[in-house]
């Protein structure tokens, strides 16, 4: 998934949470309800999490520590290090990332991974992804994932709703 909303300017001294001590894009308060939203959903709908992979940016920490997904452990090649838009950075990342879905999960759990819209755009070949959408791959026996579904942030709340 991509991170829930961050404003694209960086906060001061005086707006940062006192958790980030970079100064780093922190998530605004749509992303913090969206997150918190999401994990309540995935809890709800009883979906098991395994791995958590995550850039290892504050904005990327910050969407699953407000799901409460469980603890998570950071990857350079998720995280942006100021180079999103540069194309051989994300170039050498995506293949980092394909292989990362193609790896099937650890038996009756799904393995989430947060990270930015370039990396996801680059390893997927999507054409797009908005801010905290998820995207469901299937691991295939070739060593590829095939993208079966799209679950934009707000609809986790709606899904978990929904009647089996």
């Amino acid at each position: 998934m991509r991170h829930a909303s961050a404003p694209t300017q960086l906060p001061n001294s005086s707006t940062a949470d006192p958790e980030n001590k970079n100064l780093e894009r922190q998530l605004d308060d749509k992303g913090r309800a969206a997150a918190t939203a999401m994990g309540l959903a995935i809890r709800t709908m009883r979906i098991p999490v395994g791995a958590i992979l995550s850039s290892p940016t504050y904005r990327a920490r910050q969407t699953i520590g407000f799901a409460g997904l469980g603890e998570l452990k950071a990857f350079a090649p998720l995280g942006d290090q100021g180079q999103s838009m540069d194309k051989d950075a994300v170039a050498g990342k995506a293949g980092w990332l394909s292989e990362k879905l193609s790896e099937p999960p650890a038996a009756r759990t799904n393995t989430v991974i947060v990270t930015h819209a370039p990396n996801i755009v680059a390893a997927s070949g999507v054409a797009a992804v908005a801010e905290g959408e998820t995207l469901v791959f299937q691991p295939q026996a070739q060593g590829a994932a095939v993208l079966v579904a799209r679950v934009p942030i707000e609809q986790w709340p709606l899904l978990s709703q929904q009647k089996p």
